[in-house]
């Protein structure tokens, strides 16, 4: 999520903005605390039950990531024709749903399909890690996101300069971790492929190292600086969500295997925070929202409203379990291939790339400022 939102992008100032998206202590653990519980929690599971808990950790990894990842499919092509024909937005969101949405995925099909006709390895193996890169820079940008958010909500703002800050700090932070994954030419295995590491000079990795401290620094010192100016407050639930975006999801991931595996399921937990509580007041917004479901039995789930947001989840997590499992299980089946070359996961392999990658491209649309439905429903 790479929401860019200041205080001119908040509902129009009739509406009541809330405080929390769920409540203070939900908030705080839906967008990051829980990270802070977690990992020290890690370091002291004996080594003998590390693969049930391991095996736990991927199993709740997919029970969240399918629905973060199928949510933003969701809403992005929802009424995706007006969208792409400009109505109701300006011309330079028109053109980057065109973009996102059209020309991205047709592009990394273009891309997979030659790779693998051609049993081309490294060529697809690249694309590894080009989704770690991508994937990087979508965390600490959902980080980034999370903050505003809070900062809105709170009415805590943050002036240009100090967003400035913070997001150099996020770029600084993000590119010193991708080159410590890139500090020599190396070859691993990702879903039965190789994929390469490039061999990234040591100086630049030392300047990024330097780049990342210093931003640091200059981003505690904007903050000392924006406390004392908001009169001793800040959004802290967001401040929380954006350390563990940069520090403890990126820059530290690899400290340990167990944390490696919890990671995506938090900074999906993350997401369906901010998705969930915009779907509920979109759902709100319907003339019906407050009636009862039909049939009557379905009364005990209460109004109307709740009733659509679960069947939104309920949808979210079936074309989850649809693009990640059903459809390259189907492709593996039915469409033929070197297997001697390729492996025999091929097509779970493209799919994840393909959905990572263009999660990344999907949000960094949605989520902006000028979005007239964030404006509307994200604030309410």
């Amino acid at each position: 999520m790479t929401l860019q939102l200041s205080a001119d992008a908040v509902a129009p100032k009739a509406a009541t903005p809330q405080k929390y998206l769920f409540g203070p202590v939900a908030d705080f653990l839906m967008l990051g605390g829980s990270a802070f519980l977690i990992l020290p929690v890690l370091f002291l599971v004996p080594l003998e039950y590390e693969g049930p808990v391991a095996a736990t950790m991927v199993f709740v990894a997919y029970l969240v990531n399918y629905p973060h990842f199928a949510h933003s499919y969701q809403l992005f092509y929802r009424n995706f024709g007006r969208k792409v024909s400009g109505d109701g937005y300006d011309r330079s969101l028109q053109l980057r749903y065109i973009f996102a949405g059209i020309v991205v995925p047709l592009v990394m099909v273009g891309f997979f399909a030659y790779g693998a006709a051609a049993a081309n390895t490294r060529l697809l193996g690249y694309a590894t890690n080009a989704m770690f890169f991508f994937v990087g820079w979508h965390y600490v940008k959902q980080g980034y996101g999370m903050l505003m958010v809070d900062a809105v909500l709170k009415r805590k703002f943050f002036d240009d300069r100090d967003k400035k800050v913070l997001l150099v700090n996020s770029y600084a932070v993000w590119i010193l971790a991708w080159l410590q994954t890139n500090t020599a030419v190396t070859q691993g295995k990702y879903y039965g492929l190789d994929y390469y590491t490039f061999a990234a000079p040591s100086w630049i990795t030392d300047t990024a190292l330097l780049a990342a401290l210093a931003s640091t620094v200059a981003t505690l010192l904007m903050l000392v600086n924006r406390w004392r100016k908001n009169g001793g407050g800040l959004p802290y639930n967001g401040l929380v969500a954006y350390v563990a975006s940069l520090y403890l999801w990126i820059l530290i991931a690899r400290i340990n295997p167990l944390w490696l595996l919890i990671v995506p399921a938090l900074h999906s937990l993350q997401y369906l925070a901010v998705v969930w509580r915009y779907q509920t007041n979109v759902e709100r917004d319907s003339s019906d929202a407050e009636s009862d479901p039909q049939p009557k039995v379905l009364s005990f789930l209460g109004p109307l409203y709740r009733f659509r947001l679960l069947g939104f989840i309920v949808g979210g997590t079936a074309l989850g379990y649809l693009g990640f499992w059903l459809i390259p299980s189907a492709l593996t089946a039915l469409i033929p291939y070197d297997r001697q070359v390729l492996g025999s996961s091929l097509f779970f392999f493209i799919v994840l790339i393909f959905i990572n990658v263009h999660h990344y491209f999907l949000d960094n649309v949605m989520w902006r400022r000028g979005n007239p439905e964030v404006s509307k429903y994200l604030f309410r």
